[in-house]
């Protein structure tokens, strides 16, 4: 929230001049059948202006920041129509529109002007005669209107291209000449009780907060001499830090034009004197502000006291203000949040019975433990979170279900455990229950012993009865408010974690979905069978420079039992290893371990921030699939911060998640790994070295994670000087095609190598495919035998069983067919096949290709036999690996998808006895 304070003159006007003109919007009512813009006759005496996100608290601020404009011009006839209004008009900017909302306070000598903009510029605008729609009084939002109609002097609706902005005018009441306040004549019973002599401290401050004058009256009430406070700070008498039951600072009030309220001075002999104080702010001859306190008893208070504004027409309560006991207790208006509304109960609870402490526990939904929640006078910031049990304790005392006064924790240690290591003496809890249930414990404390009686213990519970059922309500809002939110989370994280198989990057979302949303550092142990170790795998915290740090440390420690036991269980060892480290880190730096200090000072600093990085709460939960722990999530806050119970409850739901998401990726990696060794099996170790021959293969398997398929190749030597080779395809993709691919390539060599012709060969393998019988596919092969020549050539005898034709490329840059087509293996029994005999020149080149190159098609183009043809022709000179890098650029660039069918390449070049 941004503020801004101009006291005198005439401010410009904030809206911008240009753009559609201003328009007004009539009222619906009889109390205001013309809605008039801004009095031009008027003089702007004092301008307040305040800017709130568009977040929930803003509402409270802009009440408070309008409470306290109005108090301290002097305006607190109206300023509970003016709070109530501008609660309306911030709620539908900031809740409703979604926007930031800009808040100016007017003062002039006719009353107090409020505008309140927002904007949303998706905003329709009306038309000049439009009917205003006032919405109806029992929707949550859209009553702003009608409480302007209802309580403002004049208001209107002005629109702009960036914003609107409602604006009302509260008039002041008509009072005597000199009179500011009046009250009518009470009989002497009913007057209020003072000492026998009144007292009035007169104090002043100077502009930064130190005491100028101390009259004799403040001598007597305090015991200071005026020599022994003058110049200094008046926060240095101050009981308090912050004005009771609100969020303004004593320190803060010295700034206001005016301000009421009470608080503490302590006294020279100690004691604490309530007071009741009243500050005006002046200037003094020489233009410097500063602040005169007029101070009296508390109980004296009606010296001081404006009195409240009670209409004729209602003389039992005013407009605005309300008798319920609750509000009696909270304030009026009671804080819209629950934090602010815990943290008002405590402070309240500890000024009405005058405590040093304050706390207030709500118990979890099956009433076992006790979950702090708001405390004062403590370290908030340590217990925060922190769970006790219900029963903690012996004897009724102990008892959370009961009212309990302490009157020395000493003789009764353990029996509030919020309270250990806090030099708190005396307490007093009481139960929060709601139809009988225990819903939370409030607790008031001293530190000295015997404070409080069972009279304190019944007026603490008076007010716990007053605010259990609020306090209730407002916890059941956040509670539906963190499931909806949980939920959302839980299905984001759910759909992160489907997405992938790779077991590396479930590990990596497990702690990136957990930090910074559940816990401030993760790390995820993984277990790979029964026997073994819980192994750390990943680490993670918020600030990436403690990383390193955080896995050190845990690598030293003996990793969580993997008990499966679900829900979160606290783990104590890294806290306990951090502050081990951090205490021998504290001593070497003062040289208390004997070595020289500046050898071991630039390692302090990471251990230290390290042992504070984990020295919080830690818990583990363990990773469960299919009935077997295979690992932990360990998550953890820093130093004094702990968990609170709904996001154990939802880590604990994203771990069985996370724990499947983990389990389904290793069975993917282990099959995978096992798919992929199998196919490489299908494919030649490696190639043969052939003198005078280059020969060079590219091989692309479709799908995803196949190194082979239906196409395979093979080149290896069948007996002195002659090779084989073969390329192939079976009919389909996948392992069943694969399957038949090892029966091929291992039957080719076994036969070659019996000393068969080609043609005897294939017809061999055409018969133990048959055999297969349901399993058999058929199969496309080219098989050949090369035999390299004296003079530079090759000799090679081919059959082609319905596979493409190898193309032969001759160094004049012609291609032609190689062989003639013949019938396909695994269709008919009795195969009648022949080879034919090819000569390679030097320089010439054989391409032999599967119909996953030739087939490759965008849209309705296909390459084919022609278009291979036409790329075989550019490759004239090329060696063979430069031939085949070639084809499958080209084959590539044909088409933007991915290859829906293998492909296999083989390319042999004859170089000639002298090489190009």
């Amino acid at each position: 929230m941004t503020t801004g304070l101009i006291p005198g003159g005439q401010p410009p006007d904030p809206r911008p001049t240009g753009g559609l003109p201003q328009q007004r919007r009539e009222p619906v009512g009889q109390a205001a059948q013309h809605v008039e813009n801004r009095s031009r006759s008027s003089v702007i005496t004092a301008r307040a202006a305040a800017s709130f996100e568009p977040v929930g608290r803003s509402v409270a601020s802009a009440r408070s920041f309008v409470r306290d404009t109005l108090q301290g011009w002097g305006f607190a006839d109206i300023v509970d129509d003016a709070v109530v209004l501008t609660s309306e008009l911030v709620t539908n900017a900031v809740v409703h529109a979604g926007t930031s909302a800009d808040l100016l306070c007017l003062r002039s000598d006719e009353g107090v002007r409020i505008e309140v903009a927002d904007r949303y510029p998706e905003r329709e605008i009306p038309l000049q005669a439009s009917a205003i729609n006032m919405g109806s009084p029992d929707r949550e939002g859209g009553r702003g209107l009608q409480l302007c109609a209802a309580l403002a002097g004049r208001w209107g609706v002005e629109y702009a291209p960036t914003h609107k902005t409602v604006w009302f005018q509260l008039d002041l009441p008509a009072r005597a000449v000199g009179t500011r306040a009046a009250g009518p004549a009470l009989p002497a019973n009913l007057l209020p009780l003072a000492d026998g002599r009144v007292r009035v401290a007169v104090v002043q401050i100077d502009r930064t907060g130190h005491i100028t004058a101390w009259n004799e009256d403040a001598e007597d009430l305090f015991g200071y001499p005026a020599e022994q406070v003058t110049g200094k700070p008046l926060t240095d008498l101050a009981a308090w830090p912050h004005t009771p039951g609100t969020s303004t600072g004593i320190a803060d009030a010295l700034q206001l034009s005016r301000w009421e309220g009470s608080y503490g001075i302590r006294a020279a002999d100690g004691r604490v004197t309530p007071v009741y104080a009243s500050h005006l702010r002046v200037r003094d001859t020489g233009g410097e502000p500063s602040t005169v306190c007029l101070l009296v008893r508390d109980h004296e208070r009606a010296v001081l006291q404006t009195p409240l504004r009670v209409p004729a027409s209602d003389t039992s309560t005013s407009e605005g203000q309300s008798t319920d006991p609750f509000e009696v207790f909270i304030g009026y208006p009671a804080p819209d949040d629950l934090d602010g509304l815990l943290q008002r109960t405590v402070e309240r609870a500890r000024d009405m019975l005058d405590g040093d402490s304050a706390f207030l526990l709500l118990a979890t939904d099956d009433e076992t433990e006790l979950e702090v929640r708001a405390s004062t006078g403590l370290p908030s910031a340590r217990q925060r979170f922190a769970r006790v049990p219900v029963e903690a304790g012996s004897g009724r005392y102990g008892s959370a279900r009961m009212p309990a006064v302490h009157d020395d924790l000493t003789a009764v240690p353990g029996a509030v455990p919020l309270l250990n290591g806090t030099g708190m003496r005396s307490v007093v809890t009481v139960p929060l229950k709601v139809e009988g249930r225990l819903t939370g414990s409030l607790g008031v404390a001293a530190e000295a012993p015997g404070r409080y009686s069972n009279e304190e213990a019944l007026r603490l519970q008076f007010a716990a009865d007053r605010i259990a059922l609020a306090v209730e309500s407002a916890r059941l809002g956040e509670l539906e408010r963190l499931r909806r939110g949980s939920l959302n989370f839980l299905v984001e994280a759910s759909d992160l974690l489907a997405g992938t198989l790779d077991r590396d990057q479930t590990l990596a979302l497990m702690a990136q979905m957990t930090v910074p949303t559940l816990a401030t550092w993760c790390a995820v142990y993984t277990i790979a069978h029964q026997a073994s170790e819980p192994y750390l795998s990943y680490v993670l915290h918020e600030d990436e420079e403690l990383i390193d740090g955080i896995k050190s440390l845990l690598s030293k420690v003996p990793p969580p039992d993997p008990v499966p036991t679900p829900g979160a269980r606290v783990w104590t060892a890294p806290a306990e290893v951090a502050h081990q480290a951090a205490l021998r880190s504290s001593m070497r730096s003062l040289g208390l371990s004997g070595g020289p200090t500046h050898q071991v000072t630039p390692g302090i600093g990471p251990t230290l921030a390290t042992a504070s990085a984990v020295g919080g709460e830690t818990v583990v939960l363990p990773l469960v699939a299919r009935n077997r722990v295979i690992g932990m999530l360990t998550l953890g806050k820093p130093t004094d911060e702990h968990f609170r119970q709904e996001i154990l409850e939802l880590a604990e739901d994203l771990s069985r998640r996370a724990a499947l998401a983990l389990d389904n990726a290793r069975l993917y990696s282990e099959r995978t790994a096992i798919s992929q060794s199998l196919q490489r099996s299908l494919l030649p170790p490696e190639l043969p070295t052939i003198e005078g021959v280059e020969v060079e293969v590219i091989y692309r398997a479709a799908g995803e994670g196949n190194e082979v398929g239906g196409d395979f190749y093979d080149v290896f030597p069948i007996r002195d000087g002659a090779y084989g080779f073969a390329i192939g395809d079976v009919c389909g993709t996948g392992p069943n095609a694969a399957a038949v691919t090892g029966l091929a390539r291992h039957a080719l060599r076994l036969l070659a190598r019996e000393g068969l012709s080609g043609p005897a060969v294939l017809e061999r393998l055409n018969s133990a495919i048959l055999d297969e019988g349901a399993r058999s596919r058929f199969l496309t092969l080219l098989y050949g035998e090369m035999r390299p020549q004296e003079d530079g050539s090759a000799e090679l005898k081919v059959v082609c069983a319905g596979h493409p034709l190898p193309l032969r490329l001759r160094q004049d840059g012609s291609v032609e067919p190689a062989a003639e087509p013949q019938p396909l293996l695994g269709v008919i029994d009795d195969l009648e096949l022949y080879e034919q005999t090819v000569t390679l020149d030097p320089g010439d080149v054989l391409l032999c290709v599967t119909d996953g190159v030739t087939e490759r098609r965008e849209g309705a183009r296909m390459l084919g036999d022609d278009g291979l043809a036409d790329v075989l022709t550019t490759c004239t000179g090329l060696t063979a690996g430069a031939v085949a890098a070639r084809i499958m650029r080209a084959v590539e660039r044909f088409a933007s998808d991915a290859p829906s069918d293998d492909m296999a390449i083989l390319a042999m070049r004859v170089p000639g006895l002298h090489k190009d």
